[in-house]
């Protein structure tokens, strides 16, 4: 399947969800990654007028769940986020921020991963771990 095709099946994901609701959108996945996009506005902003770390969890938590789900390729399987700890490292008014996921551990039941929030300039705007659980779909 041509990378394309892969994001467009990644991004029907998002209808009626709060990834619809950021604008979250998936725009590249490579051999071992993951790469959502989300713009920072005045819906995504806390009372100072700069991204809220709560959005920025989201975008990561959601590039991170669907790194496991998609690298699984098991419709038998579904994954559920247990643990994300975030670090805000910079501050952002507006643009956009990208959340890339690139994995630290694969397990049979669990998988680990490092997702990096940049914005348009590379800049690091949060690093984060996601750890999340793979479960049975019938359980």
């Amino acid at each position: 399947m041509k990378k394309e095709e892969i994001l467009k099946q990644l991004n029907s994901y998002n209808t009626n969800t709060l990834m619809e609701t950021l604008e979250i959108e998936f725009v590249d996945v490579g051999e071992d990654y993951v790469t959502a996009k989300m713009p920072v506005n005045s819906k995504v902003h806390q009372p100072y007028g700069i991204l809220h770390g709560g959005a920025t969890a989201a975008l990561a938590e959601t590039v991170g769940s669907l790194a496991s789900a998609y690298f699984l390729k098991s419709k038998d399987k579904i994954v559920k986020g247990i643990e994300l700890s975030i670090n805000h490292l910079k501050s952002k008014k507006e643009g956009v921020v990208y959340g890339t996921a690139r994995p630290i551990h694969r397990g049979r039941t669990t998988h680990l991963w490092e997702i990096k929030i940049v914005d348009e300039e590379d800049n690091l705007i949060s690093i984060c771990k996601l750890t999340n659980i793979v479960l049975d779909k019938n359980k």
